[in-house]
């Protein structure tokens, strides 16, 4: 695979950082975006990726984002849109505040950001676009109006995207992983080791990356195999 350019959302830590590291690690050139700068910071130090404070719900942040990929590594190839947080809360006791702030992350500022990058895409007729969906977008569950929802959104966006750009040569693949061992949430007890791990998700979507680019693999799932496992 050739040296690829980068952009990864929500960079700073989870699956975002795990992809950061991998894909440095192969010799591609990364920006990544991230909210708390500490995080930035590590995730910079140990991989030698470009870190940026950004919030994807903000235009203007979004901007400036593309705009350093533009002048730091002449464009971007890849543009992994990761950033997202949850928010649970049963149909009656919902916060629309906070569900309203979850969609301006999860879903209108996936939206804003590609907005931006797709005209680059399409000029130079080839790249690839990986929206980070989730599980929770292919079955609903209990207290999941706000994340299900934005990510049942996601991967109809995906389609709507994959229809309109493969024939300018551009991929866009939506990945629905299950749980991974992440801070998510602020849950920290998330360690069955049998469960996904990040660097699994990553691994993922640099296979798909290593595939001739005459296949488009639309959408796909990531189960644990055995998440039951105690030994």
């Amino acid at each position: 695979m050739e040296g690829l350019r980068f952009l990864v959302t929500g960079g700073s830590q989870g699956i975002g950082a795990a992809l950061v590291d991998l894909a440095r690690d192969r010799g591609h050139e990364v920006v990544f975006t991230g909210r708390d700068a500490g995080r930035i910071e590590q995730v910079a130090a140990r991989s030698g990726a470009h870190g940026l404070r950004a919030d994807v719900s903000q235009p203007a942040d979004n901007q400036r984002t593309v705009d350093a990929c533009v002048e730091r590594m002449g464009g971007i190839d890849v543009l992994v849109n990761n950033a997202a947080f949850g928010y649970p809360a049963e149909v009656g006791e919902i916060d629309m505040a906070r569900m309203r702030a979850l969609f301006d992350t999860n879903v209108f500022g996936l939206v804003d950001l590609t907005n931006r990058v797709a005209p680059l895409l399409k000029a130079q007729r080839r790249g690839y676009i990986f929206n980070i969906a989730s599980t929770s977008g292919m079955k609903g569950a209990r207290a999941g109006t706000a994340y299900a929802g934005s990510k049942w959104a996601v991967r109809g966006i995906s389609q709507c995207w994959q229809a309109e750009l493969r024939p300018h040569g551009v991929h866009v693949t939506c990945v629905c992983p299950s749980e991974v061992q992440t801070d998510w949430m602020g849950r920290t007890g998330r360690n069955n080791p049998n469960k996904l791990y990040a660097v699994d998700i990553a691994e993922a979507v640099m296979a798909v990356l290593g595939m001739h680019p005459r296949a488009l693999w639309p959408e796909f799932a990531v189960f644990a195999n055995n998440p039951w496992e105690t030994s």
